[in-house]
């Protein structure tokens, strides 16, 4: 998923957004409007960190959600199938 999806659909991803950086609150996800500079932001203001900080966690994130489709078709397989190098890959210990 790209940026420009994500601000176009952000109804939908906001709740993706809540779950990640719980501390952002409803009214900071309606100012955000889907716009990274406003979210890079918000994060910032509200985990105290650098702005740098915030921009490599979102982009980060970025990152991880356009790998999801293919995460979402590794669900239906066997956990052997999952499995790379005797390393689980659903992330859940």
């Amino acid at each position: 998923m790209n940026w420009d999806q994500i601000e176009g659909k952000w109804k939908q991803t906001k709740g993706a957004v809540k779950e990640k950086w719980g501390k952002l609150t409803e009214d900071d996800l309606e100012a955000i409007g889907g716009r990274q500079d406003q979210l890079v932001g918000k994060i910032q203001e509200r985990y105290g960190i650098l702005r740098e900080e915030a921009k490599k966690r979102v982009d980060e994130w970025l990152k991880a959600n356009r790998e999801e489709p293919a995460a979402a078709s590794h669900r239906d397989k066997s956990p052997q199938e999952t499995t790379h190098a005797g390393r689980s890959t659903g992330g859940h210990s």
